[in-house]
């Protein structure tokens, strides 16, 4: 991130060691504070503890140890380990372990037997719960002893049901805490506390006593409460599984991409080929890949050629055509021709590691707004016991009714629950970071979110970023009577021979405009003016003028000087070609403009950008592409060193401004802008210093990367509105006697489930 960010939560120790503890036992957001605060408070610690990931990312220096980190998160109540590192194989273990059968990642294998437990005891409460909740909630069904039937089945819910919030509570208690199962307890355990009292020492336990419901506190002398225990129970369990539930979708883009990549290899060795698993290749181990299979890792192509399909990395529906010498990437689906690939990078150096690593760091972190949520969740819930009490304490001096006094306190401990808070940020960071992992878009961290909202101004490098970054042939002129395929034919044979850039861009241009090229004769590279041999009988020149003039060619002819002029005036660069003593015709060579970027620059006026073109190029070539793209501002002739002087430049001009760039020399101009897109088919320098990095190619993908980065952040701040408008409307409503403590139960359950299927919105991003 830039300067401009301000961080206000922890910040990472100058030199120090990090680690991820998977954290267990968090049951609501005041729980991710208070792991949070307890590791902050150790000398050299900076922890951000997350409750929709169970993750805390922590930085420690001096003589703590990892040990002393888990220790600390255990006294506070709850579990911490480290995520087991990645296995390391020795080749021979390997190969014999390659029969083995692959496991599923281990938060899937985690997760299900805790969501089968949570879904059983649902199960349970809710057919013991809804017979009690229809007799207490339908009068005219109530039978003489109805009230011993009910007090039968919602016994276990009570205390087995809501085993979990009193296990919860407990040890909150014994760690002089309290958070949201503390007030689902209380609650629970006094509205079945008082049943209790009413059915065996008041009149409630009489037969044919009959019990009125009301939406409303209720000031019934002998009211009992057996539906607000079951049914608070219940509807808090439903909702805490469909969050844990929805909590997993979210998770399951990042989760997808872990689960990518290939399990195991075919490798050549000594001649032979041998099926290893993935984890036994080393770099510059030579595997073979047959049409359909998964690129084991990162490679070159050493030989066969294939079309490889990229779309589960980088979202592009195109497979990419490859060949010997081209770079593929693990995880990629290889569609067609058999290819031999030497690894390039293996384990956690590939890019599919990579890029699963951005998102899930991106998805630990924390939205400066969030940070305000978790201020509120960390003194939410004493604030709330308070309240009860208060609520309580008020009703019976105001009423003298301690039924009434008694239905409005509960309800304000059961309300009033934090969770949707804690869940507001990270659910929609969750999902819309892994969206846009599927989409090729790679968001570092939250922060980010906040940039895009404020950025004005887009600066877009232009080589490998609006243009292609490669020499083309772009323009064929032929003398009057020179057939144009003989041109190509004749010059393309002589630059297929030469290794500069330029001579290349000539003969794959005349290749796929005239078909084969003949072998030259002769052939001879001249340095700094072009080349020269004997094609078809013909002695061929093909460079500079100066050549063609030393040469004793003709000059140039004034037909051909216009095209001549029109190219290196355009931007390009004009390449002559002569037989026979007389210039035959004009090559125009250029840097191209990528199709899409156009449509790009389009794409980014329409979310209120301004685009700027920033070169180093000369200023004929940096305004003919500005004109093809649609781009009214060009800052050309610019230096390596000099681009991000230009940033501060726009900055101290009160622009917000976004940098696009792919090379080394874009790595300072990136970091120094308020938002860095990087290129991801660019350097690793580039990737790093960007905020956002883009995996594909395509300028088009920076418009997507901030449309989603702003989709993001709104949900975020609606999901934010939404929490704390419900706590700020709710607690008064309940304090006031205006909620059944059932009917508060159902509400609170389901503010923390609506917060979490709004975030899942974002999965439909287009």
């Amino acid at each position: 991130m830039s300067g401009s960010a301000v961080h206000e939560g922890p910040v990472a120790v100058a030199g120090a060691a990090e680690v991820e503890l998977a954290i267990g036992g968090m049951t609501c957001a005041s729980c991710a504070a208070r792991i949070e605060k307890k590791l902050n408070r150790m000398d050299g610690v900076s922890a951000t503890v997350n409750y929709a990931t169970e993750k805390a990312k922590v930085s420690y220096s001096g003589e703590v140890r990892v040990a002393d980190l888990i220790a600390t998160v255990v006294k506070t109540g709850y579990t911490a380990e480290e995520p087991p590192p990645p296995p390391a194989p020795e080749p021979a273990a390997a190969e014999a372990a390659a029969e083995a059968p692959v496991g599923a990642p281990a938060d899937a294998v985690a997760d299900g037997p805790e969501l089968a437990a949570l879904r059983q005891r649902l199960l349970v409460s809710a057919v013991l719960a809804l017979p009690v909740v229809v007799l207490a909630m339908v009068p005219a069904l109530q039978f003489d002893n109805w009230q011993w039937l009910s007090l039968t089945l919602a016994a276990p819910v009570a205390v087995w049901g809501a085993l979990p919030f009193h296990r919860a509570a407990w040890t909150n208690v014994k760690h002089g805490a309290a958070t949201m199962d503390t007030l689902v307890s209380l609650g629970t355990l006094a509205a079945f506390g008082w049943s209790l009292w009413a059915l065996f020492f008041g009149h409630a336990g009489m037969t044919g006593m009959r019990h009125e419901f009301a939406l409303t506190a209720s000031s019934a002398g002998d009211a009992l409460y057996l539906e607000v225990a079951s049914g608070v129970v219940t509807f808090i369990l439903l909702g805490r599984y469909l969050e844990a539930r929805s909590k997993r979708k979210a998770g399951a883009a990042l989760r997808a991409l872990l689960e990518l990549g290939a399990k195991d290899v075919t490798v050549l060795r000594a001649g032979r080929e041998v099926r290893v698993p993935v984890g036994a290749l080393a770099v510059g181990d030579r595997f073979v890949v047959r049409p359909g299979e998964k690129i084991a890792t990162d490679g070159t192509v050493t030989e066969g050629a294939s079309a490889v399909d990229v779309s589960l990395l980088t979202g592009e529906s195109v497979p990419l055509d490859v060949g010997v010498g081209d770079a593929v990437t693990g995880a990629t689906v290889n569609t067609s021709g058999r290819l031999v690939v030497e690894a390039t990078r293996v384990g956690t150096d590939t890019r599919l590691a990579r890029i699963a690593r951005l998102v899930e760091e991106a998805q630990n972190g924390k939205a400066q707004v969030q940070r305000l949520a978790d201020r509120i969740s960390a003194v939410f819930v004493p604030v709330v016991l308070l309240l009860s009490l208060g609520t309580w304490v008020t009703w019976l001096l105001i009423t003298d009714d301690p039924t009434a006094a008694f239905t409005a306190a509960v309800a304000v401990l059961i309300i009033a629950c934090p969770c949707a808070l804690g869940l507001a940020t990270p659910t929609a960071l969750m999902v819309g970071t892994g969206r846009g992992a599927q989409l090729g878009i790679l968001i570092k961290g939250p922060e980010v979110l906040e940039s895009t909202r404020r950025v004005d101004t887009v600066v877009l490098d232009k080589t490998g970023t609006v243009t292609t970054g490669t020499m083309t042939l772009s323009g064929v002129h032929p003398a009057p009577g020179v057939d144009e395929s003989e041109l190509l034919r004749l010059a393309g044979s002589l630059e297929h021979a030469s290794e500069h850039p330029i001579a290349r861009a000539v003969a794959v241009g005349a290749a796929e405009r005239a078909g084969t090229l003949p072998v030259p004769e002769g052939f001879e590279n001249l340095a700094g003016l072009g080349v020269r041999g004997v094609v078809e009988g013909r002695s061929v020149l093909v460079g500079r003028e100066r050549l063609l003039a030393e040469r004793g060619v003709a000059a140039v002819p004034a037909a051909l000087a216009g095209a001549m002029a029109a190219a290196e005036a355009a931007g390009g660069t004009a390449v002559l070609v002569a037989w026979d003593g007389e210039v035959r015709g004009v090559l125009s060579v250029a840097d191209a403009v990528k199709g899409t970027s156009a449509e790009a620059v389009a794409r980014l006026r329409a979310l209120g950008l301004t685009p700027v073109l920033l070169t180093g190029d000369n200023r004929a070539a940096a305004h003919t592409v500005a004109r093809e793209v649609g781009i009214d501002e060009v800052i050309a002739e610019v230096l390596p060193h000099e681009k991000v002087e230009v940033v501060r430049r726009l900055q101290a001009e009160g622009r917000t401004v976004a940098m696009v760039g792919d090379g080394v020399n874009d790595a300072a101009a990136l970091a120094q802008a308020d938002l860095g897109l990087a290129m991801g088919t660019g350097t690793d320098a580039a990737i790093e210093a960007g905020d956002l990095t883009l995996v594909r190619g395509d300028l088009r993908v920076a418009a997507d990367a901030i449309r989603l980065s702003r989709r993001t952040l709104a949900t975020i701040k609606g999901n934010l509105f939404w929490a704390f408008g419900y706590n700020l409307a709710a607690l008064p409503l309940a304090a006031s006697g205006l909620l059944n403590p059932m009917i508060a139960g159902a509400a609170m359950a389901f503010s923390s489930v609506f917060v979490v299927t709004n975030s899942l919105r974002l999965r439909s991003f287009r």
